[in-house]
């Protein structure tokens, strides 16, 4: 379980492709402090740290992670990030993450708002009935609020302090991020839908 509050950011610098997984090693300064077998939070994506080395960490992402995210799409070099899973004696800073991502969305529009940003992504609209005015939701890992909601878009502020610790600084129009959405809200969808 996660926050959605990003501790820092790490760089892959190789990937192994084996099978239907890939590997990839993530240099970050949050790697000299992570133990075999932890939980890490990758853009959103929960994944377990097999291997420990001088500043950096290993894992494994299996064909389901491959498929509902934007892992297959990372390069050399491909900055991420990095969150490691909520201690019981923690705040909760933004909202309940499992890590478990849902599907992608696209980054359609970046405005510039005089220090922050406002940026605007689609997602397909099966899961039209989870995003919320105001509802949270949790963007490569990072908790955000939504507004501006329609059928299959949804807007989120930036402030500067995400944008520089974050690598939202190095989203462009187009690109694809990793979407999940909130617990609770798909909880209650479940639970309406088996009693109708």
């Amino acid at each position: 379980m996660f926050t959605g509050i990003i501790e820092t950011t790490g760089r892959v610098t190789e990937i192994i492709t084996k099978g239907t997984n890939k590997t990839f090693r993530i240099e970050s300064p949050l790697s000299y402090s992570v133990k075999i077998d932890e939980s890490i939070s990758h853009n959103g994506a929960c994944l377990t740290v097999e291997d420990i080395g001088v500043g950096e960490h290993k894992v494994t992402a299996v064909a389901e992670t491959l498929v509902k995210a934007n892992l297959d799409q990372w390069q050399e070099g491909t900055i991420v990030n990095l969150e490691r899973s909520l201690l019981p004696s923690s705040r909760i800073g933004g909202h309940f993450v499992q890590g478990h991502v849902d599907c992608t969305a696209r980054c359609e529009k970046i405005k510039s708002r005089d220090g922050s940003h406002e940026i605007e992504f689609s997602f397909p609209k099966k899961f039209a009935s989870l995003v919320i005015e105001k509802g949270s939701v949790c963007i490569d890992g990072i908790s955000l609020t939504a507004f501006g909601v329609k059928k299959a878009t949804f807007n989120v502020v930036i402030i500067p302090y995400t944008y520089e610790h974050t690598n939202f600084k190095y989203l462009k129009e187009g690109d694809d991020v990793n979407l999940e959405f909130d617990l609770i809200g798909k909880y209650i969808l479940r639970k309406l839908s088996l009693e109708k």
